[in-house]
């Protein structure tokens, strides 16, 4: 039975898609990046030319702060048949703090698909889904274009977000998992381990968690909270650059990729900075300021 078990295992492994480094670090990085602030077709036709943006929500996602917003949107490719989905890490202190606070006082919460999360990116979730009209776009892209890919992706606590509309759209059959890929950067632990399998089990192309070095987000919240990651984990230990060497870990919280990191972790410089990239600042500034 365990040779049964080794064998199924290796052939599902082997028709998962690779891990493509320049796909992470040319086409999903720039769509993340350009979550933040207001000119993601800007970054899209320097980065990503023939990509289209087709909505952009925004709205409050916790009512303890007036400018406390969570964000996304949603673009298409006609040339290469994709439909991007993409959502917007945190913006300012104040947003954080909220986040933080959120986490550590209150329980997860139920994940209306499966499994439970945090109460701050259940909420935000639906706010961005549902309230905003994020879904709303994406339900009507996915009629326009039955046949495309589906890209998703997110840094930071958009990275948490992407997790949470991955297992959304395909348990609820709205695009083919099989043609769902999955890329995050900073992604912080998102629910239990039930929605981690969940992700695990639904999504068949390929979902890649991209680590910087020692940045502390993706450890949080803690394993002691009974969060646990989905797989599969990317680390980059490492400044990022073309070439640099990375360790791919299967499992959902192996030892050997950033855990070994554990007592030594930043937030700066190491979580707003992918591939050389500030993602928020460059960003927020349609693309063009990487200070």
């Amino acid at each position: 039975m365990t040779r049964l078990l080794l064998q199924i295992a290796a052939i599902l492994l082997s028709s998962v898609a690779a891990f493509d480094d320049a796909l992470a670090r040319n086409v999903f990085l720039p769509l993340a990046s350009a979550a933040y602030g207001d000119f993601q077709q800007q970054c899209l036709d320097k980065h990503l030319p023939g990509f289209q943006l087709s909505y952009h929500a925004e709205i409050l996602c916790d009512d303890q702060a007036s400018d406390d917003t969570c964000s996304g949107y949603t673009a298409v490719n006609k040339e290469k048949k994709v439909i991007a989905l993409v959502f917007r890490g945190t913006v300012g202190d104040d947003e954080l703090g909220v986040e933080i606070y959120t986490t550590l006082s209150e329980e997860k919460v139920a994940f209306k698909d499966g499994g439970m999360v945090a109460p701050y990116f259940n909420r935000a979730f639906n706010r961005v889904w549902d309230d905003a009209g994020l879904g709303n776009d994406f339900m009507l892209l996915t009629k326009l274009y039955p046949d495309y890919s589906l890209y998703i992706t997110g840094h930071s606590l958009g990275g948490a977000l992407a997790a949470m509309g991955a297992v959304h759209v395909a348990t609820n059959k709205l695009f083919p998992a099989e043609r769902i890929t999955y890329y995050t950067f900073g992604e912080p632990r998102t629910g239990d381990k039930t929605f981690a399998d969940l992700l695990d089990s639904l999504i068949h192309n390929g979902h890649y968690r991209v680590i910087h070095n020692h940045d502390v987000i993706p450890h949080c919240p803690f394993l002691s909270m009974k969060y646990q990651h989905h797989a599969t984990e990317v680390w980059y230990e490492n400044d990022m650059a073309v070439g640099d060497p990375y360790t791919i870990c299967v499992g959902q919280e192996d030892p050997n990729c950033s855990a070994k990191n554990q007592f030594k972790l930043n937030f700066e410089p190491d979580h707003p900075h992918y591939f050389g990239i500030d993602v928020p600042v460059y960003g927020k500034s349609g693309c063009t300021n990487n200070d």
